[in-house]
């Protein structure tokens, strides 16, 4: 019997904020003329996005009378540092992770008691005691529960959560595994104009996904995975921990680069999870292009990237929350049998696929 997602939960702070509105927060944020305000307006309509979740309201308001965390001034001065941002984090995502994780354990019918091992991925915060200790109280998990941090990992964090919890399961075939990834990218939010800033202002919101795997043969089983480095895009994303938040680096030629990555490792991919004969794909939504250029790499009609776009147009890119949001569809989706091969990057740059079977 194979290690199997039985279940997903899905969480997301406070109402949809529309793309458009967020645009119109970075033309005050930036202080933007109405020359590079309509490029920014042009760059957020083409990103896929219509709209994403935040913990923060402030960036639905344009008159900065109204913020709430970011100063009441032009220049957003003094600019929050990352101990207010981390004070946010710790008093939000407990709340998050436990909405998620609520959800998830209700649809598969497991008690709190009933779980064995907690792992916690976020790469947008950190504290401890942590955010998984708080969990177990509100909860109310056992205080035996094994307990796992994955943190500053980026957006695939959340398949090498999977892969441990494949691990733990081959290990100790009765357990019940519960995976909590918990994102509040927009903490984060960096108002120099520059090209990584510019691009990761346009694509990330927040969010938290739950997923219980155990030995089953229902939900999305686990049949392989493989995890890769395109060493020629190191440079090009990365993350890093700044004086006023966390500082992405995220070029313009990230999409290229998986492109180019993928076509040199094909006949790996092909005799590692015979990748010609698979219908199906789970790709992390890091972007518009990055999809596209993904599936054009594998030759795959733009139909395979149905849910993956419906993720990104609804939420955004939630970092490792994300493709459990893809995965969360699939599950459900009863037009997607057999086997799927999931797709997620990360700083590195990282390339992990995950094989699994409905």
């Amino acid at each position: 019997m194979n290690s199997s997602i039985v279940s997903i939960g899905l969480a997301n702070p406070g109402y949809p904020i529309k793309q458009a509105s967020i645009a119109g927060f970075m033309k005050f944020a930036h202080q933007l003329d109405d020359v590079e305000a309509r490029k920014l307006r042009f760059l957020y309509k083409k990103s896929g996005i219509e709209t994403r979740h935040s913990v923060l309201l402030d960036f639905e308001k344009e008159d900065p009378n109204e913020f709430t965390f970011f100063p009441n001034n032009q220049e957003l001065s003094p600019f929050p540092r990352t101990k207010s941002r981390m004070g946010v984090f710790n008093k939000s995502a407990p709340e998050l992770a436990f909405e998620a994780s609520k959800k998830c354990l209700d649809k598969a019918s497991v008690q709190a008691k009933e779980v064995t091992h907690l792992i916690l991925v976020s790469c947008t915060g950190m504290v401890a005691p942590g955010v998984e200790l708080e969990l177990m109280n509100s909860l109310g998990l056992d205080s035996s529960v094994e307990r796992y941090c994955l943190h500053f990992m980026g957006c695939y964090a959340a398949f090498t959560g999977i892969k441990l919890s494949d691990k733990i399961l081959k290990a100790e075939p009765d357990a019940n595994v519960l995976l909590v990834s918990v994102e509040l990218c927009t903490l984060h939010f960096q108002k120099e104009y520059v090209e990584d800033n510019i691009l990761a202002n346009s694509l990330f919101g927040d969010g938290a996904a739950a997923a219980l795997l155990k030995k089953s043969d229902h939900g999305l089983k686990i049949k392989s995975y493989l995890s890769q480095v395109i060493r020629e895009g190191e440079k090009d994303m990365a993350w890093g921990i700044g004086d006023f938040g966390f500082e992405m680096r995220l070029t313009k030629y990230i999409p290229s680069l998986l492109d180019l990555g993928i076509h040199q490792l094909i006949d790996l991919f092909e005799r590692k999870f015979q990748v010609s004969k698979i219908k199906h794909f789970a790709i992390h939504p890091g972007g518009k292009q990055i999809l596209n250029k993904v599936q054009e790499a594998f030759g795959l009609p733009q139909s395979v990237n149905f849910h993956a776009l419906e993720v990104l147009r609804n939420f955004g890119n939630m970092s490792s929350a994300t493709i459990l949001f893809v995965l969360e569809r699939m599950l459900h989706d009863d037009a997607v049998s057999g086997d799927i091969l999931s797709l997620g990057f990360g700083p590195g740059l990282t390339l992990e696929t995950l094989h699994l079977e409905k």
